[in-house]
C-alpha cells in the first residue's frame, strides 16, 4: 500500500488521510505546565479581587465569600473545592484528581504570595475584571491541555464534553453566569454586569481553544 505525507504531518494513503498519532507529555512538561497555568490562573485572580469583582465557578464563589469571611482568599478557595474531590476521582480517576489537587494548592498558595509580592493594587476595574478573566482563562486552558483543572465547576465541564460532546468552555458559561447573578447580593450591580462580561470571555477562551478532537497532546 502507497503511503505520503503531508505538509500537515497527516499520512495519506490507498485509504485517505490518517492523523498523525498523539504525542504524550512527558513529566517535565506537565510539572512546567502546572507550574504556568496555576501561576497565571492566581494572577488572574488576584486582579479581580483587587478590583472588587467577581468570576463564575469555585473561584468566583471564593472571591464572593472572601469580601465577606475574614480568611484569605487562599484558604476559602482550597476549602471551597474539597467537595469535588471525590467527583474527580469516582468520574476521572487518581490521576486526574491529585494533578488537580495540586493546582489547587498551589492557586491557594499563588494567590498569598501576589499580594506579598506586588502590595495592594489600585487599578481601573474594566482593566482588572478583563485582564483577570482572560489571565484565568489561559491558565485553565493550559491545565486542561496537562490533564488538570482548577476542580468544581471545571471537572463537571469536562465531564460533560468527554461524555455529552458539549464544550467545556460553553458549559461552565452557563454555570458562571449563575455564580455572577448570585454575587447582586454583594457587588453593585454595575460590577455584576462587568464581571459577568469578563466570565463571558474566560469561557470563550476556553470554548475556542479547547474543542473535542482539535488537541492531540495527551
Amino acid at each position: 500500500m502507497s503511503t505520503a505525507v503531508s505538509p500537515a504531518g497527516k499520512i495519506t494513503t490507498a485509504a485517505g488521510a490518517v492523523p498523525p498519532p498523539a504525542v504524550r507529555h512527558s513529566l517535565v512538561e506537565d510539572v512546567l505546565g502546572i507550574l504556568t497555568g496555576t501561576f497565571a490562573a492566581s494572577l488572574g485572580l488576584f486582579l479581580l479581587k483587587s478590583s472588587a469583582a467577581v468570576t463564575g465557578g469555585t473561584a468566583g464563589l471564593a472571591l464572593l465569600l472572601s469580601y465577606t469571611v475574614p480568611l484569605p482568599f487562599g484558604v476559602i478557595f482550597f476549602a471551597v473545592n474539597l467537595p469535588f474531590f471525590g467527583l474527580a476521582i469516582w468520574k476521572k480517576g487518581w490521576n486526574f484528581a491529585l494533578r488537580t489537587g495540586a493546582a489547587i494548592a498551589l492557586v491557594s498558595v499563588m494567590a498569598s504570595l501576589h499580594p506579598a509580592a506586588l502590595g495592594p493594587l489600585h487599578i481601573d476595574p474594566l482593566y482588572g475584571v478583563l485582564g483577570g478573566n482572560l489571565l484565568a482563562g489561559v491558565g485553565l486552558l493550559i491545565l486542561f491541555r496537562h490533564k488538570s483543572s482548577l476542580g468544581g465547576f471545571n471537572i463537571l465541564a469536562l465531564l460533560l464534553q468527554e461524555k455529552l460532546k458539549w464544550r467545556a468552555g460553553y458549559v461552565q458559561m452557563v454555570l458562571d453566569v449563575a455564580i455572577v447573578l448570585a454575587a447582586l447580593a454583594l457587588v453593585p450591580p454595575l460590577m455584576v454586569l462587568l464581571s459577568a462580561a469578563g466570565a463571558t470571555l474566560l469561557n470563550l477562551i476556553l470554548a475556542l481553544n479547547h474543542r473535542p478532537g482539535r488537541y492531540l497532546g495527551k
